[in-house]
């Protein structure tokens, strides 16, 4: 199956860059297969294998000499290092190769975690790299989509077409999620892949680093975590249920963002009213993976029991990878403390754009009041408004809001 991926073109232009390029994303979501597509490198390590790992490991100067060694004529040779916070002096020593002769290499460095990288004081090369991240699919590539125009138009994806022709899979996409490992995959191996991934990945792999030190609260604290994905965050609560402090809670909450498996959505604050809630929410980068780790079934009968709010969190994610690609904008939510709740509010250019999620076939212009109470209170920075649900059409509901399927979010 190929799937195309919306940051190809733009980073194929930014590697030919004289800089340190660095990509960063969650394991699995197709760093690895993305690089090796666009570069053809001539020299590369995996950092994942404990061998290769272990000899640069024990060779501090080993990197350094194996790039000199290179013999590459009438251009810079391309030295690609996968997982690269493993080994956080290949910093260093980059810097070094890099400094003597900008234009003999092309360093691509990725990695799935910058924990390691900021505990050891490693050297992102400032003023030498460009950072750049990669996420699961959202929408436009996502396989099921044969020409995308989206209404939210965040990012450009007006020329860009996935590779296969049908849109009606959404309880597959809240079920299984959006790896691009998985969807490959048969069907009848899917949970047992995202099962695997919540336990190698998300256990094993966190474990290896050292980052834990109380294993069993430490998994305790994940499933509660991954049940609680898509709500404001409570410290206190989960650490009740734990037995942690609420210092270790916030500690395990920061190691989920920094191996880029989680993320927080901001309350809305640039508003009139008073009584607004400021608790962030905590989202687990893929719908997939957070069944998994909640110890749930990856399947359509879970998303059943709870459609609305795995279609709410589908939508922020989707929403929260254009805004990444974009490399401008933020995602926050409104909720006040008398019940006025708006899912996702969307600024970009000093523009607010409000966005209700409904798992309806049918709204109406009940599902518009939150919408309309927003746009009128913030009239000069906001004209529309929608709520993204399962209807067949578009439709108004109110001369500034509209009613949009998903598949056109």
């Amino acid at each position: 199956m190929e799937i195309a991926r919306y940051l190809a073109d733009g980073l194929a232009e930014k590697l030919a860059y004289p800089y340190v390029h660095i990509l960063f994303g969650a394991r699995q979501t197709g760093k690895t297969t993305l690089l090796m597509d666009l570069l053809h490198p001539d020299l590369s390590y995996n950092l994942a294998d404990p061998e290769e790992r272990g000899r640069l490991l024990a060779q501090p100067g080993l990197f350094r000499r194996e790039c000199e060694a290179l013999d590459v004529k009438d251009r810079p040779a391309t030295v690609f290092v996968d997982e690269a916070q493993l080994v956080p002096t290949i910093f260093d020593a980059i810097q070094v190769l890099y400094d003597r002769q900008p234009k003999r290499f092309r360093f691509v460095l990725c990695g799935s975690s910058a924990r390691k990288l900021r505990e050891s004081g490693a050297n992102l090369l400032p003023g030498r790299s460009l950072l750049h991240r990669l996420y699961p699919l959202m929408l436009a590539e996502r396989p099921g989509t044969a020409e995308f125009r989206p209404k939210i138009a965040i990012i450009d994806t007006a020329s860009f077409r996935s590779s296969l022709e049908e849109c009606d899979d959404l309880l597959d996409r809240l079920a299984y999620g959006d790896l691009p490992g998985v969807l490959r995959a048969p069907d009848a191996i899917r949970e047992s892949l995202l099962r695997s991934y919540a336990t190698i990945y998300l256990e094993e792999e966190i474990r290896r680093e050292g980052y834990v030190k109380d294993w069993g609260a430490f998994l305790n604290f994940l499933k509660l975590a991954a049940m609680e994905s898509g709500q404001s965050l409570n410290y206190a609560k989960i650490a009740r249920e734990t037995g942690l402090s609420q210092p270790t809670v916030k500690s395990h909450y920061q190691l989920l963002e920094d191996m880029f498996v989680g993320f927080r959505i901001p309350a809305f604050t640039q508003s009139p009213r008073k009584n607004l809630l400021g608790h962030a929410r905590f989202c687990f980068f893929d719908l997939g993976v957070r069944h998994a780790a909640a110890g749930l079934r990856p399947c359509q009968d879970t998303v059943r029991a709870d459609p609305g709010r795995c279609f709410e969190q589908w939508v922020g994610l989707e929403l929260h990878r254009r805004l990444g690609y974009a490399d401008e904008g933020t995602l926050t939510y409104y909720r006040t403390r008398d019940g006025m709740e708006i899912d996702y509010i969307v600024e970009t250019g000093g523009r607010f754009t409000p966005i209700e999620v409904k798992w309806t076939e049918n709204p109406s212009v009940k599902d518009a009041r939150h919408l309309q109470t927003f746009l009128t209170e913030h009239a000069d920075q906001a004209s529309a408004g929608y709520v993204v649900c399962r209807c067949a059409r578009p439709a108004k509901l109110t001369d500034q809001v509209t009613a949009i399927p998903w598949w056109m979010l």
